[in-house]
This record gives structure tokens, sequence and C-alpha cells, in this order.
């Protein structure tokens, strides 16, 4: 995939035109959600590259269905739903194959922009399980919980608990991983 911040889909003014949604075109969608979703991928993958990758994915779902969302909840819910999907697909795909070894002369760098707060935050979210990532990463990106609760079929109670409670573990990970350092 490359590495651009927008597919180069967006470029075509007649299929931009042509995708609209609630007077929404797709380019002012794929503004206002890319960095929601990429943060929300990087909440699952852990790794910057492969959550710019889903992110683009997601995107590109979003872009070939638009025309099929039927409005029944939030547009960005449905977009948060897809990029969900994607990354638990991706997910399985590791896990199923196991990553080949790394020539020993490459050096792992982490991306300049990036904090070691929020580094730490997304390997503490990593280790999380599935669902848990999910609720919290979508909470961090100020989702509504009556949304949470759509995305995951899960009880909007339900959630208010779980957050309450992956906080918690969250809080005694940094803690801990803190005191390590």
């Amino acid at each position: 995939m490359q590495s651009e911040n927008k597919c180069s889909i967006l470029k075509n003014p007649v299929s931009k035109q042509s995708k609209q949604n609630k007077g929404m075109s797709f380019e002012e969608i794929y503004d206002t959600y890319y960095s929601k979703i990429f943060r929300v991928c990087m909440g699952y993958m852990n790794d910057h590259g492969r959550a710019r990758d889903v992110t683009q994915d997601t995107f590109i779902t979003v872009w070939q269905k638009l025309d099929q969302f039927r409005n029944e909840s939030a547009i960005g819910t449905w977009i948060f739903r897809i990029a969900s999907n994607h990354c638990l697909r991706q997910l399985e795909k590791q896990n199923r194959m196991p990553p080949g070894e790394m020539p020993v002369e490459l050096e792992d760098k982490p991306p300049p922009d990036t904090e070691g707060q929020v580094q730490l935050l997304y390997r503490c979210i990593a280790e999380l399980p599935e669902i848990d990532r999910i609720i919290i990463s979508l909470e961090l990106e100020d989702v509504k919980q009556a949304e949470i609760a759509a995305i995951t079929g899960l009880s909007e109670t339900n959630i208010r608990v779980k957050v309450y409670r992956i906080k918690e573990k969250l809080s005694q990970k940094f803690k801990k991983y803190e005191q390590q350092y």
C-alpha cells in the first residue's frame, strides 16, 4: 500500500460528486475520519505501517460501498465498524501466518512524530483482549457509548462498565511499565 495520507481515488471529481452522503463528499468524509480511524487501527495493530495499511483498506471499502450506506446509523459508526472488521481480519491473518524473520541489519525506528507515552499507551492497549481494544480505541476517539454499543453488539450499560474496568487495567499497566523504566 502507498504511504500517502490520501488515496489517489480522491482525485477523480466525477466519482467524488457521485459518492455523496448527507451532503458530504467522500473527500470530506475522508478528511473528517482519517486520523480517528488511523488511531483506532493503531490501537489494534500496534504497528504504524500496518495501521496505516488497514486505514487505507478501510477507506477503500468506504469508497466502494458508500452508495450502499443505508443511513441506519451515523456515518462515523459505519466507518468505525468497517475499520474494526478490517483490523480483526488482519489480526486473524497474522495469527494464522507466523511472521518471517527480519534481516539483522534492519534497524527498528519508531515514527518521529509519536511520543513515548503514546507508544506506551498503544503497547498497553495491544495487551488487552480484542473486545477491550475495540471499546477503548473507540472511547479514545470520543465515540459515544451508544455508538460503541451498536458497533460491538453489547449493551450501553455493559460498555460503561467495561470502559471503567479497561481504564483501571490500563492504569495498572502504565504503573507497572513506569516502574520498570
